[in-house]
C-alpha cells in the first residue's frame, strides 16, 4: 500500500523547498507524493505536473530516482568519486610542465594588431646586439638590468663626491661574473655586453662623458643639456629630477636627483640568451648594492626577468592562505550545522561537504592538467571560489533534507532530497559553468584558462555533491535512523530523562523532531524571516525607502561607470612588498615626463625621390608631431636629415639611381641611419623614423596615445604603422571593454534563457535579467571607488558576476512566483521565509571561501576578493531586498489568483464549513445530492472539482484517510490530513461561491 502526502505550500517548514533551493517541488494544491514502501534501487516520486513547470518536473523525476538509488547503495557513491579523485590527482604531477605565466603570453590579447606591427619590424629592422646595438631600436625590451640612483638628501646629485660612489657602483656590477662555456672560465658583464662601435654601450652617457674619473663630471656640466646632449644623445630616460637654468640657457641642466644605469645584454643567440640570463638571475641574488656601503645614494633596481619572476612568485604565497580558506569554511559549516539534538547533529556531514569541495579541484585540475591545459597563475584563485560555491551546495541538501520526514526510510528521504535540492543546484551550476564557459570566448588566455579550470571544477563539484556527498547524507541518515550518537555512534535515548542533568539530556538524548509537522525543528533564521523581516520588508514605508535606496545604489554605481579606468598596471603583477614596486615609484617619479619614443615605419615601397611622395611623408610626419603627446623637437628622420645633407652638399636625389646611389653620404655622416633602412633587390622594402612621446603618465594616456597615432598614421596618404614593445601591453584597452561587452551580454542572454525555463513568467525573467545587469553596474561602478580598474583580470570577475547574480535573484522570483499565497505581500514573505537563511549562508559560505584572499600581498589576489565580494554583497542585497520589493509592485508576475481563495476569508462562514473533518461531510460533496433527492453525476462533480486544480475527491486522503488517522492519533500524519482538509476546504468554498456546489447540501 502506498503512503499519501498531501504537500501544501503553506506548510513547508524550512529554507531550501523553492526558489534557488527550489525545483519542481512547489505545489499549488492538495496533492499526493507517492512513494514505494520498501526500499527499492530508485524510488521515484509521482511529483503533480504544473503547466510551467516540465522541465523541473522532468529533472525532478530523474533525481528522486538517482537518490532514492544514492539511499540504498551509499558506499558505491562514496568509494568511486574518491577512487576517480585519486587517478585524475596524478594529473598535478604535469603541473610544473604546464605551468604558462608569461605575462606577455597571458595578459595581452591574442591578435593583438602591436604583435603583428612587431613581426614585421623583426623581419625588415633585426637587432644585431653584438654590433650596433641602439636601445631606441629595440623591438623588445631586450635583456637588461637597471638601477635608479636617487639622492639620498634630496639634494643636487651632479657632483664629484656623489659620482664617486656611482662609479663604484657600476664597477661592482660590471665585475658580477657568471660561468663561462669552458670549465674555469667566468664571464663578466663587458663579456656578455651589447656593443656599439666595437664597446660596450655605457649603462648612462654622463658615466662615458667622464670616462671613470668623478674630477671630470663640474668642468662638463657647463655643456650638459636636457633632454638633447651633444648631437644625438637622449638623456630624458637617464637623468631625473633635473632642474634647468633659467634665461638664454634654458635647456642646460643645473641639478638633478636621480640618475638611471641601464645594462643591457646580448641576445642575437641561443647561448647569449642563456649566459645572460644567469648574469641576471646573479644579479638579482647578489643583492652587491646593499652590501657596499653608500652615503649619497639610494638605489633601486629592476631586470627584465624581474617582472616575471615576481608574478610567479605570486602563486607560491597564496598557496598558505588556502589552508586558513578551508579551515574557516569547515568552522563555518560546522557551526551552520550544528543542532543542540545530539542525533540529528550534521557536525560529519559539513566536513565531507567541504572535503567534496577540495575532491572537486583535485578532479578537474588533475584532469585539464593530464590534457595539456595551461596553468596561469590567475587559476590559483579558483580553488577559493570553488570551496565557497560547494559549501553552498552542501547547504541545499542539508536543507532539503530537513523538509523530510525523520520516520521515512533514508531512501525515501533521499528521493525526497533530491527531487527538491538536486534541481536547485542543478540549475545554478549550469548557470555558473555556462558564464565560465562563455567567458573562454575572451581574448586574453590568462582569463580563457582561469574559466576552462573554474568552470570544469564547477561541474565536478556538482557531481561529487550529487554522488559523494549525497552518499555521506544517506549513511548519516542510516545513523539518525538508528538514533545513534554523532559521534560516537552508539544508541541514545528519544526521550528526554526529566530525572538527569540538562547536559545529560543535551549529549545523551536526542532523535526528536517537531512532532507536529514531521520535520526537525524550525530554524531560528527561518522564524526571523517569516515573523520579521519579512512582514517589515513590506510596510508600505519600508519600500518607499528601498525604491530611495535603489535610486541612490544605481546613480553612484553609474557615476562609478563613468570614472572607470582602464587596463592593468604592470607594477600590480608584483607583490606590495618586492623591490620592483620601489624601482616603479621612483621611475615614475623622476622619469615620467618623457614617454615611449615610437617608431613610425612606411610598411611598402613608396619613391622616395618622387618629390610630392616626401612632401606627403613629411605631412604625414607633422600631422604626428602636432599630436599633444608628442615633442616635435625630438624627432628623428633619416628622410630629413638626407634632404638637408643633399642640400648642403648639392647632391641630386630626385631620380631613382641618384636617390639610392647617394645614400652612402648619409651613411658616412649618421651611420646608425643604415639600420632604418630596409634595402631589397635595389629597393626600399620599407624605413622608419622616430618621435618621441611626453606626459605618458597614465593608463588613460597609455589608450589615448595609442588610439591617436593609430587613427593618425592610418589617415596617410602613405602607408604607415606606429610601433613600440610597449604596445603590446597597450592592446589591452583595444579589446578590453568590448570584450567585457560581449562575454557579459552574451552570458546574459543566456541566463535569460535559463530564466525563462526556470521562471516560466516573461515579465519575471525580465526582472531577472534586469537584476543581472543591475548587479553588474553595480559592482563595475563600485570598483571605481575600491581602486580596481577594468583590465583583463577584473573582467573575468566580471563575468563570474552573471552566475551569482542569477543565483540570488532567478530563484527568488521563482519563489515569488509559486507562491500560494493570495496577496504580493504574503507572496514576498513566503519567498523570504523559504529563501532568506540559505541565501545568508551561500552568501557568508561564498565570502569565507574568498576572505583570506583580502590579505594577499599581490593586486591579482586582492582584485579577486573585492570583485567577488561585490558581487555577493549586492547579489544578496537583490535577491533579500531590492527584488522582493519590486515584485509585489507587478502583481502579474504571480499566478493567476481567480481560482484561489483568499486566506483571509476562510473564517467568514466557519458555521458552513465548521465540521470539514467529518467523513460524512466530505462525501456529501463528493456525492452531492440536491434538496429534490436528485443525484449529481459522479464524473460531473469530478471534472467541475479538476476545473479548479484539485485531485479527485476520492484521492486517498481527501475521505478515507482522514478519520482512521485521527482515531490512531499519528500527529505527524494527521499535520498532512489537516493541510489536505484545509485546502479543500478553500477549494469547496470557492465552489460554493461560484455555484457549483448547492449551498444548501447538508
Amino acid at each position: 500500500m502506498t503512503q499519501a502526502l498531501p504537500r501544501s505550500i503553506n506548510h513547508l517548514g524550512d529554507t531550501g523547498r523553492r526558489g534557488k533551493y527550489c525545483s519542481s517541488a512547489t505545489y499549488n494544491s492538495p496533492e499526493t507524493f507517492t512513494l514505494d514502501p520498501e526500499p527499492g534501487p530508485g524510488p521515484e516520486p509521482t511529483i503533480p505536473p504544473h503547466p510551467h513547470d516540465n522541465f523541473a518536473l522532468f529533472l525532478s523525476r530523474r533525481f528522486a530516482r538517482l537518490g532514492g538509488l544514492v539511499g540504498a547503495h551509499p558506499w558505491p557513491f562514496l568509494l568511486l568519486p574518491l577512487l576517480l579523485s585519486g587517478g585524475l590527482g596524478a594529473g598535478f604531477l604535469f603541473l610544473p610542465q604546464r605551468q604558462a605565466n608569461g605575462i606577455e603570453g597571458q595578459f595581452t590579447p591574442l591578435g593583438g594588431p602591436a604583435k603583428s606591427e612587431r613581426r614585421f619590424a623583426q623581419e625588415h629592422f633585426p637587432t644585431r646586439d653584438s654590433e650596433r646595438f641602439s636601445g631606441q631600436r629595440l623591438l623588445t625590451e631586450g635583456a637588461f638590468a637597471s638601477l635608479i640612483a636617487v639622492s639620498a638628501s634630496g639634494n643636487n646629485i651632479l657632483t664629484a663626491g656623489a659620482f664617486g660612489e656611482l662609479l663604484r657602483l657600476d664597477g661592482a656590477v660590471q665585475s658580477l661574473a657568471v660561468p663561462g662555456g669552458d670549465p674555469g672560465t667566468q664571464l663578466s658583464y663587458p663579456d656578455l655586453c651589447v656593443r656599439s662601435s666595437g664597446s660596450c654601450s655605457s649603462p648612462n652617457p654622463l658615466l662615458a662623458a667622464v670616462q671613470g674619473e668623478p674630477a671630470r663630471l663640474e668642468p662638463l656640466l657647463p655643456q650638459l643639456t636636457y633632454p638633447g646632449f651633444g648631437s644625438s644623445v637622449f638623456m630624458g630616460t637617464f637623468l631625473g629630477g633635473v632642474q634647468l637654468a633659467g634665461g638664454a640657457g634654458a635647456s642646460r641642466v643645473q641639478a638633478a636627483k636621480a640618475l638611471r644605469l641601464v645594462y643591457y645584454l646580448r641576445e642575437d643567440e641561443a647561448a647569449d640568451r642563456e649566459r645572460s640570463l644567469q648574469w641576471l638571475e646573479n644579479f638579482l641574488q647578489q643583492k652587491f648594492y646593499l652590501t657596499h656601503y653608500i652615503f649619497w645614494w639610494q638605489v633601486a633596481y629592476f631586470t627584465s626577468i624581474s617582472r616575471q619572476e615576481e608574478f610567479e612568485g605570486n602563486t607560491r604565497k597564496v598557496i598558505p592562505l588556502f589552508s586558513i580558506t578551508y579551515f574557516l569554511t569547515i568552522t563555518f559549516s560546522i557551526i551552520s550545522c550544528l543542532r543542540v539534538d545530539c542525533v540529528r547533529n550534521k557536525v560529519w556531514v559539513a566536513a565531507f561537504g567541504v572535503l567534496s569541495s577540495g575532491l572537486a579541484v583535485l578532479s578537474s585540475f588533475g584532469l585539464l592538467l593530464f590534457c595539456g591545459v595551461p596553468f596561469v597563475v590567475t587559476v590559483a584563485n579558483a580553488p577559493f571560489l570553488i570551496l565557497g560555491v560547494g559549501v553552498d551546495d552542501m547547504f541545499i541538501m542539508i536543507s532539503s533534507w530537513q523538509q523530510t520526514n525523520p520516520e521515512n526510510k533514508v531512501e525515501k528521504r533521499m528521493a525526497e532530497t533530491y527531487a527538491e535540492a538536486a534541481v536547485s543546484i542543478t540549475i545554478t551550476t549550469l548557470t555558473d559553468v555556462l558564464a565560465f564557459y562563455i567567458g573562454i570566448m575572451t581574448s586574453f588566455p590568462s582569463v580563457k584558462s582561469f574559466c576552462l579550470y573554474t568552470g570544469t571544477a564547477f561541474i565536478f563539484c556538482y557531481l561529487y555533491n550529487i554522488t559523494f556527498f549525497g552518499a555521506v547524507l544517506a549513511l548519516n541518515g542510516k545513523r539518525e535512523e538508528g538514533n545513534r550518537h554523532w559521534l560516537i555512534c552508539t544508541k541514545v535515548k528519544d526521550i528526554v530523562q526529566r530525572h538527569r542533568s540538562c547536559l545529560y539530556n543535551m549529549c545523551c538524548v536526542g532523535g526528536f523532531s517537531d512532532k507536529s509537522s514531521g520535520r526537525e525543528d524550525e530554524h531560528p533564521m527561518n522564524k526571523f524571516f517569516r515573523k520579521y523581516y519579512g512582514p517589515f520588508l513590506t510596510k508600505i514605508w519600508t519600500k518607499v525607502f528601498v525604491v530611495l535606496l535603489y535610486g541612490g545604489f544605481l546613480a553612484t554605481s553609474i557615476y562609478g561607470c563613468t570614472q572607470m579606468k582602464e587596463g592593468i598596471d604592470l607594477r600590480n603583477l608584483a607583490s606590495d612588498d618586492s623591490y620592483v614596486i620601489r624601482y616603479y615609484d621612483w621611475e615614475d617619479e623622476y622619469f615620467s615626463e618623457y614617454g615611449p619614443r615610437i617608431m613610425v615605419t612606411i610598411t611598402e615601397n613608396v619613391p622616395y625621390w618622387n618629390l610630392s611622395i616626401r612632401n606627403d611623408i613629411e605631412n604625414c610626419m607633422e600631422s604626428l608631431e602636432n599630436n599633444s603627446y608628442v615633442d616635435k623637437s625630438l624627432s628623428e628622420s633619416w628622410l630629413r636629415m638626407y634632404e638637408n645633407v643633399a642640400r648642403i652638399g648639392s647632391l641630386n636625389i630626385d631620380t631613382k639611381a641618384f636617390f639610392m646611389g647617394n645614400l652612402s653620404e648619409l651613411y658616412k655622416l649618421f651611420p646608425e641611419f643604415e639600420w632604418d633602412i630596409d634595402i631589397r633587390y635595389k629597393e626600399i622594402a620599407a624605413s622608419r623614423f622616430f618621435i618621441q612621446t611626453v606626459n605618458v603618465t597614465t593608463a588613460v594616456d597609455e589608450k589615448n596615445l595609442l588610439h591617436q597615432l593609430r587613427d593618425l598614421a592610418k589617415g596617410c596618404k602613405i602607408p604607415l604603422m606606429v610601433y613600440h614593445p610597449a604596445f603590446i601591453y597597450y592592446d589591452q584597452y583595444i579589446v578590453i571593454v568590448p570584450n567585457t561587452i560581449q562575454n557579459v551580454g552574451i552570458a546574459s542572454g543566456v541566463m535569460l534563457c535559463i530564466s525563462l525555463l526556470l521562471i516560466p513568467n516573461l515579465l519575471c525573467s525580465l526582472w531577472v535579467t534586469f537584476a543581472i545587469a543591475s548587479v553588474i553596474v553595480g559592482v563595475t561602478g563600485f570598483m571605481t571607488y575600491w581602486d580596481v580598474n577594468l583590465d583583463s583580470i577584473s573582467m573575468l570577475n566580471l563575468v563570474i558576476c552573471i552566475g551569482f547574480s542569477v543565483d540570488f535573484s532567478a530563484h527568488i522570483s521563482y519563489a515569488f512566483v509559486s507562491s500560494e499565497k493570495s496577496t504580493m505581500n504574503e507572496k514576498a514573505v513566503d519567498a523570504l521565509y523559504l529563501l532568506g537563511y540559505p541565501v545568508i549562508q551561500g552568501a557568508i559560505s561564498t565570502i569565507l571561501g574568498v576572505i583570506v584572499l583580502s590579505a594577499a600581498q599581490a593586486y591579482i589576489f586582492r582584485t579577486f576578493f573585492k570583485i567577488m565580494f561585490l558581487v555577493i554583497l549586492f547579489g544578496a542585497v537583490h535577491g533579500l531586498v531590492f527584488i522582493p520589493v519590486f515584485l509585489t509592485f507587478f502583481g502579474i508576475c504571480g499566478r493567476s489568483a481567480n481560482k484561489r481563495v483568499n486566506i483571509k476569508t476562510i473564517g467568514e462562514d466557519s458555521n458552513s464549513f465548521s465540521n470539514t473533518q467529518n467523513p460524512n461531510n466530505v462525501r456529501c460533496y463528493e456525492n452531492q445530492i440536491d434538496c429534490n433527492g436528485n443525484s449529481f453525476l459522479k464524473d460531473n462533480i469530478i471534472r467541475q472539482l479538476n476545473d479548479i486544480g484539485m485531485e479527485k475527491p476520492n484521492s486517498g486522503y481527501l475521505h478515507s484517510n482522514f478519520f482512521p488517522v485521527s482515531q490512531n492519533h499519528d500527529s505527524n500524519s494527521f499535520l498532512y490530513q489537516n493541510n489536505a482538509v484545509m485546502v479543500y476546504k478553500k477549494q469547496i468554498k470557492q465552489l460554493h461561491d461560484e455555484g457549483k456546489i448547492n449551498p444548501d447540501c447538508p
